[in-house]
């Protein structure tokens, strides 16, 4: 299982003034699930950059302290045995979409192709992982002519593929629809049950509220704030850090300010729902 392991991390892009990462010192244990949350520029996708070894194998730049892979240091990593042990998908699926292979079936067996894995292997694979993403009406589809959502979902396939004991998602839902952004979180919450690490990044709170363990609040290239979902995404002083806060939170901050509190801040709809019905049940008694 992926541990990740960063010591006291500064790291500047080549040609720039300012730091992108400052000082960072934070451990992703194995098989929990990271949203990773702040204002734009705060360095999230840079973190992701890093943990996945594009720092500094491919952004060359300054990099300053350790950043620990299962027990190796970045540095020492191999970009494509790298790539075997964490996933990515990137914000953009159509610059995850390779543009070489003529159907989605090639695209989705790529990696593993790489990988040298067994013909016969590689096509179970493939037929399962796109049965579970519900895109096996796509396999003899162009990749490159596919809707965004549909890329999206090739996108996740070809990395779930792998199966990496890690998964990087950077901002999936960026520039989908409504629709678009419901099959990505259905396809997150199906990752979720396979107690494989993950960090998303995500702008939609209400989803980060609903399937994260932990939550990592970056602000100017540092971590401004860290820790369990409910404790983080329920504490309004995130808010100056440039981070959204689910608006179920922010109800529950003021009904604290009307005098009229609930049992806890909520984070998710259910949640605020069974404490407003709890609070009505209490004074009714």
């Amino acid at each position: 299982m992926a541990k990740i392991e960063l010591k006291n991390v500064t790291y500047k892009y080549p040609f720039t003034r300012d730091f992108a990462l400052k000082d960072i010192t934070y451990t992703f244990n194995p098989g929990k699930f990271y949203g990773i949350i702040g204002e734009n520029g705060g360095g999230k996708t840079t973190l992701c950059n890093l943990i996945r070894g594009l720092i500094p194998h491919f952004y060359k730049g300054k990099l300053k302290g350790d950043a620990i892979v299962n027990g190796i240091d970045i540095r020492d990593w191999d970009l494509g045995e790298l790539s075997a042990q964490i996933g990515y998908v990137f914000e953009n699926p159509f610059t995850q979409i390779s543009g070489i292979k003529p159907t989605v079936f090639e695209e989705v067996a790529m990696g593993l192709e790489n990988l040298g894995v067994p013909k016969e292997e590689i096509i179970e694979k493939v037929m399962n992982v796109c049965k579970l993403l519900k895109i096996e009406e796509l396999i003899t589809n162009n990749p490159n002519e596919l809707s965004g959502g549909q890329r999206q979902r090739v996108a996740f396939a070809s990395i779930i593929s792998m199966d990496t004991e890690m998964l990087i998602i950077d901002e999936p839902t960026s520039q989908l629809d409504p629709e678009g952004t419901e099959d990505v979180f259905e396809i997150i919450k199906t990752l979720k049950r396979s107690d494989k690490t993950i960090l998303l990044v995500e702008h939609k709170i209400d989803m980060i509220a609903e399937y994260c363990d932990e939550i990592i609040v970056m602000k100017e290239g540092g971590i401004a704030f860290a820790g369990p979902t409910h404790e983080i995404l329920g504490n309004a002083q995130i808010m100056e850090a440039g981070a959204m806060m689910p608006q179920v939170a922010i109800f529950g901050h003021e009904m604290q300010k009307a005098g009229k509190p609930l049992a806890v801040i909520p984070i998710t709809l259910s949640e605020a729902t069974a404490q407003v019905k709890k609070r009505r049940e209490d004074n009714v008694h």
